[in-house]
């Protein structure tokens, strides 16, 4: 009997991302009959060893990729997996997606032992983020509150809610999801705080000189819908030199026949606010979601005009 090929999935070592590695590793051997195998190989990643400073103070988001993206260009993995939303606007030379498996809830979720929203805490009361974009868009709607630097996995972030050092923080549902854990948090509407962009979307990476046969059921992993919103958002993104240096976000609204991409910027403490829409039909091309993702952003640029907030960040 034949042995399954095997292929070699590099993730983060925390939970989470564990989780999503062995879901695109079982996805792979259903998918293919046996024939393939997911072996999941760790990374502790230079974003995982920062716990209380900012993306920005030590380098970008590209900080939970880089070690990845290396060993995929050195050929000792076959494929990684990440949160979309920590991935660089930009892949590394040579390396291309393959799929986004379907996406899970967007929205951020609230955490608090005191309030089951933010409208519900007291003045002054301390909210915990390292999010510039939920920071700025705190501020926005409590401008009372006062914010702290808040990073660390799940487990983490919710000990230290536990011990006081914060009164409430956010952790995407997507994530608490995955996890079995969305119980523990109170889901914020879109309307009230629009996530970033693919948020609750998983990006499964390749290099792209990958042989036909793989590349063929790790493509098989990819949801349509998912792979369009993406795409849209992404692009966005891009078109505004989008990081972890500025407060950005988007999201592909499901408009029955069409979507509606929804994106905005804010200044640093939430006192400004530009955001703009635009619909295009599903099952579009990527030329058109990337257009798309450009026309929102020319438009959000054009009403902000020189008060944009001009970050530009080298990945």
């Amino acid at each position: 009997m034949t042995e399954p090929r095997i292929l070699r999935i590099g993730t983060r070592g925390s939970p989470l991302a564990l989780y999503q590695a062995n879901h695109v590793a079982a996805a792979i051997d259903a998918n293919s009959g046996g024939a393939m195998k997911g072996e999941i190989v760790t990374f502790t990643t230079s974003g995982d060893q920062l716990t209380t400073e900012r993306l920005i103070n030590s380098g970008g988001k590209g900080l939970f990729t880089r070690e990845l993206d290396a060993a995929l260009s050195r050929g000792e993995l076959d494929l990684t997996v990440h949160s979309l939303k920590d991935v660089p606007s930009v892949l590394v030379e040579g390396q291309v997606f393959a799929a986004f498996p379907e996406r899970e809830d967007p929205r951020d979720g609230f955490l608090s032992p005191h309030a089951a929203s933010l409208k519900d805490l007291p003045e002054g009361a301390k909210v915990g983020t390292a999010s510039l974009r939920r920071e700025a868009q705190t501020r926005a709607l409590r401008p009372d509150l006062e914010i702290v630097t808040f990073r660390g996995n799940v487990a983490t972030r919710m000990r230290k809610l536990e011990e006081g050092l914060a009164d409430a923080t956010y952790l995407a549902m997507a994530g608490l999801t995955r996890l079995g854990m969305q119980d523990v948090a109170h889901p914020i509407p879109l309307t009230d705080m629009l996530p970033a962009a693919a948020q609750g979307i998983i990006g499964v990476v390749v290099r792209d000189d990958m042989d036909s046969e793989a590349l063929e059921i790790v493509r098989s992993l990819n949801h349509q819908a998912t792979y369009e919103a993406a795409i849209a958002e992404r692009a966005f993104l891009l078109a505004l030199d989008g990081s972890c240096r500025t407060p950005i976000a988007a999201h592909m609204f499901d408009e029955g026949e069409d979507w509606k991409l929804v994106g905005e910027v804010l200044s640093m403490d939430g006192a400004m606010r530009w955001s703009a829409e635009g619909l295009c039909r599903k099952g579009a091309t990527d030329v058109q979601l990337e257009a798309l993702g450009k026309e929102i952003a020319r438009i959000v640029r054009r009403q902000a005009g020189s008060k944009m907030p001009a970050f530009r960040e080298t990945w």
